[in-house]
């Protein structure tokens, strides 16, 4: 096999958060945090269970933003490098160890999983990516054509590495 020729630095694959994904996921998480304190407001339960309709409403609020703004980035796969726009490494390509896409992998939809040879921090941005621990999923909001061009891509830079 002829060997992957990318220059440092370059941007090789890219995926971006579908609109119509982002909309529908985000305008959920409204809807449902709106109509949970709605009925904590409107028809309110015994004072323990009105609490807990503004905290689970308040919570929604709060993942809706966290996706909103998680989702409005981008993600960059260079030959060093798997980042997103913000500059947040998610994982380094020599760290990479294998990559699942099957249907029973622990993946995110649309994507692939990542395992790393060493333990990273725990990171998520919702509907992106997420890292826990040696393994990184990523997609989610994403299309299924940019997810799987960049997992053949990195794919193809894990069986380089791998003595013959």
């Amino acid at each position: 096999m002829q060997g992957l020729d990318f220059k440092k630095g370059e941007v090789i694959a890219t995926i971006t958060a579908s609109p119509g994904r982002r909309i529908l996921g985000i305008g959920s998480l409204w809807v449902l945090s709106l109509l949970v304190i709605y009925v904590g407001i409107v028809r309110p339960p015994e004072i323990g269970w009105q609490l807990f309709l503004f905290a689970l409403g308040g919570g929604s609020i709060w993942i809706a933003e966290k996706m909103r703004r998680a989702t409005a980035l981008t993600l960059e796969l260079t030959p060093e490098v798997l980042r997103d726009s913000s500059g947040e490494i998610v994982a380094r390509t020599c760290d990479i160890q294998s990559l699942d896409r099957g249907m029973f992998a622990f993946k995110p939809s649309n994507g692939f999983l990542v395992r790393l040879n060493t333990s990273k921090g725990r990171a998520w941005r919702p509907g992106l990516w997420w890292r826990l621990g040696n393994r990184v999923g990523v997609g989610g909001m994403t299309p299924g054509h940019q997810a799987k061009f960049m997992a053949e891509i990195l794919s193809a830079m894990i069986a380089e590495r791998l003595p013959d």
